[in-house]
């Protein structure tokens, strides 16, 4: 099997990984400001898992805890892989700003709920041999038009779960440029109700170690324990302190407005 560390190149400073061409037969936040990227070698995307949210259905208390529950992921440490950006105290017209997204991409999520008809608009399939949580199908063009303008009808990446032999489609996900400051991001979404994301500290793994890339004890990548340039180097590997663009998850199926828009969901891929 290629390894997701040789496979991969980045085209026209986008904010992940080409990828491979095969399609299937049947089947910390902080106040940041993004870095353009020229030339940045990656791994691979994350990949999500399902873990949103939704309140309980008895009693009031019962429900208030269920809703302050599921906006934690809001809040929670992303650890040294992850920035996030801060979140901030809500401004008038935020919701309605946000809620329109949310539209369209139910709209995204209704157009392409047969996989097959975004394969055929030119979305492609990162890594469809490998098992994963959830499955980026990935448009090159719509994640070049995000870096001059935002189109959420158009969003860069599709997020589909495997169903048997199927797809089955559960969110989006958006991108922005490096440069961007958060001021930026908050005019594409508000910032008080979504948190964008970026991937740092990512150490490549030297091809003779790649298997130390993966599972719980990884040392190397998106969850591995080596987080400085200095650790890295001296395992032998190669320090990217910032690798794609700026991305947020959209999950628009889901009942309330944590879980649409939940950062737990989005860290906790590949686990």
């Amino acid at each position: 099997m290629k390894s997701l560390l040789t496979v991969l190149s980045l085209a026209c400073a986008l904010a992940f990984a080409q990828q491979p061409s095969s399609q299937p037969s049947s089947q910390s936040s902080g106040n940041m400001k993004g870095m353009d990227m020229k030339g940045t070698e990656t791994s691979g995307h994350d990949m999500s898992k399902v873990s949103g949210q939704t309140p309980g259905e008895g009693g009031p208390d019962e429900a208030n805890a269920g809703a302050m529950h599921s906006m934690e992921g809001h809040h929670m440490d992303m650890g040294p892989h992850m920035k996030m950006t801060t979140l901030r105290p809500a401004q008038p017209g935020d919701e309605e700003r946000a809620q329109k997204v949310v539209v369209a991409a139910r709209a995204v999520l209704e157009k392409y709920k047969d996989y097959h008809t975004a394969l055929n608009d030119g979305f492609t399939i990162f890594h469809p041999e490998l098992p994963q949580k959830q499955y980026h199908f990935t448009s090159k063009r719509n994640a070049i038009e995000a870096q001059f303008k935002f189109d959420p009808d158009n969003p860069t990446s599709l997020l589909y779960e495997k169903n048997g032999n199927d797809y089955r489609i559960v969110g989006i996900m958006y991108t922005a440029p490096k440069r961007y400051t958060e001021d930026d991001l908050n005019q594409r979404i508000p910032l008080s109700i979504a948190q964008w994301h970026e991937h740092v500290n990512f150490c490549k793994a030297p091809l003779a170690l790649i298997g130390e890339s993966f599972g719980p004890n990884a040392k190397f990548g998106f969850h591995g324990s080596i987080t400085t340039e200095a650790d890295c180097e001296a395992a032998g590997g190669k320090f990217i302190p910032l690798v794609f663009n700026w991305m947020v998850h959209v999950y628009p199926l889901e009942k309330d407005e944590a879980a649409i828009w939940s950062v737990e969901r989005q860290h906790q891929h590949n686990d």
